[in-house]
């Protein structure tokens, strides 16, 4: 087995990612900074679970190698708990409200909502145009701004 590198570029509200075939567990540089006693005891045994996994089973696994190794499955569950005796969770639950996307509001004739800076951006390429489910209009752009 080889050992994992680790970067530190891993951005959203993520805490981190394992790169399987470059073999790179990515982390979350803001997050990690606020809660580094999680990063050590659970974030990094959760990546490198999925790096082991992908060292000891590929993407397939079983007879004739049929079978999908699922991100999440019971080979990862395993290695979870026997490995770093971790309780398999597959979300983290941190506060990310210092690195969450930026939201945006729109409004149709029935409601107001919020898109993400992506969906917004479309938008204002003109990629894109969104509409509302209940009343089928075009969401357009409003300003509103909350505390």
């Amino acid at each position: 087995m080889v050992k994992p590198q680790l970067a530190f570029n891993q951005r959203g509200k993520i805490a981190g990612s394992a790169a399987l075939q470059k073999n790179i567990i990515k982390l979350h540089p803001i997050l990690l900074l606020d809660n580094f006693d999680y990063y050590l005891n659970e974030v990094i045994a959760h990546e490198l679970a999925h790096i082991l996994v992908f060292q000891l089973y590929g993407t397939r696994r079983g007879l004739f190698l049929r079978q999908r190794v699922k991100p999440h499955g019971k080979e990862w569950q395993s290695i979870m708990q026997s490995l770093f005796d971790l309780p398999a969770h597959v979300t983290h639950k941190l506060d990310v409200s210092k690195v969450a996307m930026a939201h945006f509001w729109y409004a149709c004739d029935c409601s107001e909502l919020q898109l993400s800076l992506i969906r917004h951006n479309k938008v204002l390429k003109g990629k894109q145009v969104y509409y509302c489910r209940k009343c089928q209009q075009a969401l357009k752009a409003i300003d509103r701004w909350e505390n």
